[in-house]
């Protein structure tokens, strides 16, 4: 048996973009949401994995948490001026106050604008379209709209 591999994708939104992460687990899922949001910026096999940072959040929500995720990304990139195109993510049940935690190493390097052409800047992941579930298939399918 061969193991399901994770995809992101984009999808329409009328002003700004979807990212969408889907999974054989959570994990991998919030992985390719992560990837998903390079993939608005520049193509993320441009990126190198040269430097890891560490992405730690917590939030009461599986959803909230990926907005929170999603953020720290947008403001590493934006405080390092670095794109990201591997990322490891390891989410811990909820703890005694009912927060979920996370903790990711995401792999990049400084923006290069003549190798990864940035095609816009990621202001913001918001609550528009938020959504975390499994689909028919067992999936996790995490998604939210980022503000360009």
């Amino acid at each position: 048996m061969t193991k399901a591999q994770g995809r992101w994708e984009h999808f329409y939104h009328q002003a700004d973009i979807g990212v969408r992460g889907i999974g054989p687990t959570l994990d991998e899922a919030f992985e390719q949401a992560g990837l998903a949001l390079t993939a608005v910026v520049t193509n993320p096999a441009l990126v190198r994995p040269a430097q890891p940072i560490e992405i730690e959040c917590e939030a009461p929500r599986a959803s909230l948490l990926l907005v929170d995720f999603l953020n720290r990304l947008v403001y590493e990139m934006a405080t390092r001026r670095m794109l990201f195109s591997q990322f490891e993510v390891h989410i811990s049940p909820p703890d005694l106050g009912g927060a979920l935690s996370l903790h990711a190493l995401a792999w990049g390097e400084p923006v290069d604008p003549a190798r990864h052409q940035p095609a816009v800047e990621v202001k913001g992941a918001t609550y528009c379209e938020l959504e975390v579930r499994q689909n028919h298939e067992g999936e996790w399918v995490v998604q939210c709209v980022v503000d360009v």
